[in-house]
This record gives structure tokens, sequence and C-alpha cells, in this order.
């Protein structure tokens, strides 16, 4: 997991279109390779989530490193969750088209009914909501010791995790007004009702 900041090629669209297993992991459907977070190599492009409610079940929260393919180190907060369910869900991605100039490629979904994720991880550079509510938080536990949400495998043997580092916890969290921007997602599954996809001109971000 891992990358930088950047307007996407025109040759990379497809790229990114590419849900894989898991469309990405919870929240950010669709964003290329969708195996577990850090089986792939980035891509460095960053792209904006936004959500008005995400309900999770088995959450985890820990530092971590990505990797673009270029070989250049992206530091993330990845967040985990065994289950998540998440209403109004939006994803934006700036892409440069020759000859035509600017344009956003938007992903929207889960509005009349909530998407659905399983085992998903969010890798993001900022994230923030609205409203937070913790159940059975543990803030300040050791990275290793975290058992009540996931961590993925990939990370877990990666030389950038550490066993003994801050980590946090809860056995669910409720939020609302969700924004994020992130490098990776990926998930186990990724029911998206009412998915839409459109490119539309000029920067036109989730937020």
């Amino acid at each position: 997991m891992t990358h930088h900041v950047g307007r996407t090629r025109w040759r990379r669209f497809a790229t990114i279109l590419v849900p894989g297993v898991a469309v990405c992991a919870g929240l950010g459907i669709a964003m290329a390779q969708g195996v577990l977070a850090a089986s792939f190599l980035i891509s460095g492009q960053k792209f904006q989530i936004t959500a008005d409610t995400l309900t999770a079940r088995g959450l985890s929260i820990y530092g971590m490193v990505d990797v673009t393919k270029k070989g250049e180190k992206v530091p993330v907060l990845v967040t985990g969750a065994r289950h998540a369910t998440i209403g109004g869900l939006c994803e934006s991605v700036p892409i440069d088209i020759p000859g035509l100039g600017s344009h956003t490629l938007k992903l929207t979904g889960g509005n009349d009914r909530p998407a659905e994720a399983s085992h998903m991880f969010l890798d993001a550079t900022f994230e923030a909501a609205g409203q937070a509510n913790f159940k059975g938080v543990d803030i300040g536990i050791a990275q290793g010791e975290i058992t009540k949400g996931p961590i993925n495998p990939g990370d877990r043997d990666s030389r950038f995790f550490d066993p003994s580092g801050f980590g946090q916890q809860a056995d669910s969290v409720s939020l609302t007004d969700v924004r994020a921007t992130a490098v990776a997602v990926s998930a186990g599954t990724f029911d998206v009702p009412g998915l839409r996809v459109q490119i539309e001109q000029g920067d036109r971000p989730c937020f």
C-alpha cells in the first residue's frame, strides 16, 4: 500500500476502474486491484471518499507504509472492519484526458440501500467524520495485540508493521459525514446497490 498525489493519465483510467476481488475494500468501490491490502503495489494516485453514514463491527486502526510500483513509500493510517455498512457513498478521482483537459471519474452508490463490505481495509492519508460513536474502544493498544478488528495478513508480514506500535480497536463504531483521502481500499466482499460510474468535466471531487 502506498502512493503520492498527482493527476491520472487517461491510459491509467481502466486500471483505476478495475475492481479486483473487492472493488476496493469497503469504501472505495473499485479502486484498482482488490485483493488484500498489502498484497499489491499502489499506483500512488490519491482519491477522495465520502459517506453519509458508515457503521463498522470489529474495528482496527493502525499505522503502515504503502509502497508504489516506483518504490516510493507512503505513510498511511489503515482502518479495518470485519463488517461495514455504508450509506451515500461517493468516490472521486481526477483524470487528465489528452485534448479534453481535466475531468473527474466519480463512483456513487448505496443511496436507497446501504453498501455492505466484509474484511474491508482503507489506507488513508486523511480521515474525518462529523460524529463518531465508539463501543468497546481500546486506544493505545499495541498493534500486535489488536483482536477486535482485522489486521491485513499482508500488513502483519510487512517490515513496516510494528507489533509494538500504537493502535486502536473497538467492538463497533458509527460515523456520520465521513470524508477521507485514500490511496488504497480492499475488501473480501463488497456489495454496492445502485452503483453509478460517470466522467464529469472539470474538477468535481466528492468534497
